[in-house]
């Protein structure tokens, strides 16, 4: 595992540098969405969203590492990390297309049909339709293979019924949903499962939204009753949806940990200016002895997150998908995010109890957010446990429990 950058890597990073500082727009620099689970309410912000994702495209940064004829660059992964990194570091506005453009979009790739690849994948890369995940169930969540919506054979068309719930934003603004349904019902629970694109526009379908801890409407739950879906839609083989899933889980699992270990870095770096602006006893609180070794401890916990990272990125590189070892980087990004936001809050002390909204409020609140948000990193995608089942099977070849 080389963890150096090449002079081209480095030349890279200034290009990308350069473009940053020259098209985020300043009134964006005002605005802190958390980028994760934290939805815009404004429609002009979202509007904005899929203007920037159009600006992305047209600038070849919308998807880097998919090849050229399908709208990205041809780039290596390495440099899809740098770019990620730039994009952090500047505090770009984030993706209201994350999900379709890096778990389906690679899953089209590799698994779709041709007609399948030119009919969604500029749309997806452009803004122009937002798609959101309908895997979970109220029944089906870490044991996703007990999904129960039914997709009935009527010839030319499946219809659809059933329930999906955790649907992540942008469900309420989505225009298509990768699914996963039942289209053989007397199958065992790994098998009939097929991988589905659905139109969310076509009749029967409700969308609920629901409003989680943060009191942000991030999730919502989706009825399908009746929804008519070609079998055109299918990606992959019918009934063999779950080789199709775990291509897709690989993929979410890789991108969220990247993105996790990078945003811990800048929170980092945020928390350390609070401490240095925050006083106690006439003190700056970075000078307690105490906080600076909770600070020290979560920057060897970041830079494990982002050694971890790259050696994700290294398996990669040799198999050409992501591997098992993404789950090693999802599962450490967001136990080191839960301890940061912790520390947070025992760095703000009383003020810890003040939300947004109030003039007693540190920073808007924003850390109050992300720590009531950080109990959620260890379930979304995957639960911690899942996680560790992976890293014990897959990598260290222990027996199944």
């Amino acid at each position: 595992m080389d963890i150096n950058f090449s002079k081209e890597d480095e030349e890279f990073r200034r290009e990308v540098s350069t473009w940053l500082n020259e098209n985020i727009p300043d009134f964006w620099k005002g605005i802190r969405l958390q980028p994760f689970g934290e939805v815009p309410e404004e429609d002009d912000v979202v509007e904005f969203l899929k203007e920037w994702q159009a600006t992305l495209f047209d600038a070849g940064w919308a998807a880097i590492t998919w090849p050229s004829e399908y709208g990205g660059r041809d780039a290596n992964v390495v440099q899809r990390m740098i770019l990620d990194e730039e994009m952090v570091k500047h505090r770009a506005p984030p993706s209201l297309n994350m999900g379709g453009i890096s778990q389906l979009g690679p899953v089209l790739i590799a698994a779709g049909t041709k007609a399948q690849k030119e009919r969604f994948l500029m749309p997806m890369l452009r803004g122009e339709e937002l798609w959101c995940q309908g895997f979970s169930e109220p029944g089906a969540g870490s044991d996703l293979a007990s999904l129960r919506t039914v997709a009935g054979d009527k010839g030319d068309h499946f219809l659809v019924n059933g329930q999906k719930v955790w649907t992540s934003m942008p469900a309420r603004y989505a225009d298509w949903c990768y699914a996963l349904v039942r289209t053989d019902k007397d199958a065992p629970k790994h098998k009939g499962i097929s991988y589905l694109l659905i139109d969310m526009k076509s009749p029967g379908i409700t969308v609920r939204p629901l409003k989680n801890i943060t009191g942000s409407v991030e999730f919502n739950e989706v009825f399908f009753d009746d929804v008519k879906v070609s079998k055109e839609n299918i990606v992959g083989e019918l009934n063999q949806g779950w080789k199709v899933a775990n291509m897709n889980l690989e993929h979410e699992r890789l991108s969220l940990g990247l993105a996790f270990n990078l945003y811990n870095k800048r929170w980092l770096d945020d928390l350390i200016v609070m401490t240095r602006k925050m006083k106690r006893k006439g003190r700056p609180v970075v000078e307690n002895p105490r906080i600076r070794q909770k600070i020290a401890q979560s920057y060897i916990e970041v830079e494990i997150g982002r050694l971890n990272g790259i050696r994700s990125l290294s398996g990669m590189l040799k198999k050409g998908r992501p591997g098992p070892e993404s789950s090693m980087s999802r599962l450490w990004s967001s136990v080191v995010n839960q301890r940061m936001m912790e520390l947070a809050m025992e760095i703000q002390g009383p003020y810890s109890q003040v939300d947004r909204g109030s003039t007693q409020s540190i920073e808007d609140g924003f850390w109050q957010y992300a720590y009531v948000r950080s109990k959620a990193h260890t379930i979304a995608a995957g639960t911690s446990e899942v996680q560790k089942n992976i890293i014990a099977e897959r990598i260290l070849g222990l027996p199944r429990g």
